[in-house]
């Protein structure tokens, strides 16, 4: 494999990887699945090891592929909190976080809380 096909491959895994995140969270939020999978079953899902996703991520954008996860499941919390009138207790249910955990995990990505984001949004 030439230089130009390794970096069309590693192009296509993020791709992949992220398009999976996508809809798997989707799925996960519309009860199509009851929790989110771990890195190693995602990898297995697009056909690569573990190790190789990790590698590929890393490389061509940066960072471990769980920040890309939690990101993706933060962007989705935002989108919730601004567009639905569930309680946050709810969201984080539906995210498979419990409350607490869900508001420390939101206010560290976000520096602020769950119910301060929805105010300032609303």
């Amino acid at each position: 494999m030439d230089n130009d096909e390794n970096i069309t491959r590693s192009k296509e895994i993020c791709e992949n990887y992220l398009t999976f995140l996508d809809k798997h969270i989707d799925d996960v939020v519309n009860g199509r699945n009851a929790e989110f999978l771990e890195i190693n079953k995602i990898a297995s899902e697009l056909a690569i090891s573990h190790t190789h996703l990790i590698d590929v991520l890393q490389q061509e954008m940066g960072n471990h592929p769980c920040y890309f996860y939690d990101l993706k499941i933060i962007e989705r919390a935002k989108e919730m909190l601004v567009n639905s009138q569930l309680s946050i207790a709810k969201i984080a249910e539906i995210l498979t976080y419990d409350p607490s955990n869900f508001s420390k995990f939101f206010k560290k990505w976000t520096g602020i809380t769950p119910g301060d984001f929805r105010q300032k949004n609303f």
